[in-house]
């Protein structure tokens, strides 16, 4: 049985999908247990969630489905099964969505059918804390966008080894077959200014719904992992250390109590998660230079 911790940390590794309530183009994330359920919601101006454990669930289908009598864990595995196609860009023509922004919050209001009989599921979202926008969001796209520029870079080195490569065949004599295949040799400062001003704004004018596609999908999750496995190290090593033990003997002295200042810099290393240093990639000084291959471009 899952706890609130659990599925929160199951959640952060699920990507962010696009999704579309009538004009409301928004980006959602969700994870459901056997015990409860986190959903996260967002326009890219505010962020809401709800988390509802097994309590809330029973009371809340009680409200909504009167008609309805079964375990909770059943009206659980009904969620995830009305969510998951609604995440996956597949919605169910049987189930219908709607959202509608409160003073306080957004609701989320879900129809459909269970047993034969209708289905109703409200989920009302409040205004997700800073922690957790900065989790599931800010730390994460810095990531990815560093990610991504690291790509560029290793995209960019290859492009100029192929066209020593090339070179160094032109040289030996070698020449195209098909003069179409001629290309010009790779000028990175050319490309980026070409990049942004044509790419850059039909990128931008996509609309917000366009936020995550599924190669960055695979980023998001490939990301998100690399953290949850961190701070699984981390605690782990913290569990290993644990507390200092007391000196037994005289010969070997108790060491120096902590200072209150030593204690609050401690409590505040082990509530923060660092972020994990990238460093940039080194581009090798010198380069080999390519065997010469006869043929090739006759």
């Amino acid at each position: 049985m899952e706890g609130s911790e659990e599925l929160e940390s199951r959640l952060l590794t699920q990507p962010w999908a696009s999704v579309c309530f009538g004009e409301s183009a928004l980006i959602a994330k969700a994870c459901f247990g056997d015990t409860g359920y986190v959903l996260l919601l967002s326009d890219l101006s505010s962020v809401w969630y709800e988390s509802a454990d097994a309590e809330a669930v029973g009371q809340r289908s009680k409200e909504l489905n009167k008609r309805l009598t079964a375990h909770v864990s059943s009206f659980l595995h009904r969620l995830a099964n009305l969510m998951s196609p609604l995440l996956a860009g597949q919605p169910d023509s049987a189930t219908s969505f709607s959202c509608q922004r409160t003073a306080g919050g957004l609701s989320l209001r879900v129809k459909s059918e269970l047993s034969g009989l209708p289905f109703y599921w409200d989920f009302h979202c409040c205004p997700a804390p800073v922690e957790m926008v900065c989790r599931h969001l800010v730390r994460p796209l810095i990531r990815m966008s560093l990610a991504l520029q690291y790509q560029v870079q290793e995209l960019s080195f290859l492009l100029r080894q192929k066209d020593a490569e090339i070179e160094d065949y032109r040289e030996s004599g070698a020449a195209l077959s098909r003069d179409r295949l001629r290309t010009e040799p790779f000028q990175e400062k050319a490309f980026l200014q070409t990049f942004m001003a044509g790419s850059l704004p039909q990128i931008c004018g996509a609309g917000d719904g366009q936020a995550f596609a599924s190669a960055l999908q695979e980023l998001y999750t490939a990301v998100t992992l690399q953290e949850a496995k961190q701070a699984r190290k981390r605690h782990c090593s913290e569990d290993a250390e644990g507390p200092a033990p007391a000196a037994e003997t005289s010969g070997h002295p108790d060491p120096p109590p902590q200072s209150p200042e030593d204690e609050t810099a401690s409590a505040s290393e082990g509530a923060t998660l660092p972020s994990s240093p990238v460093q940039k990639p080194r581009l090798p000084v010198a380069k080999a230079k390519p065997k010469k291959a006869k043929g090739l471009f006759g």
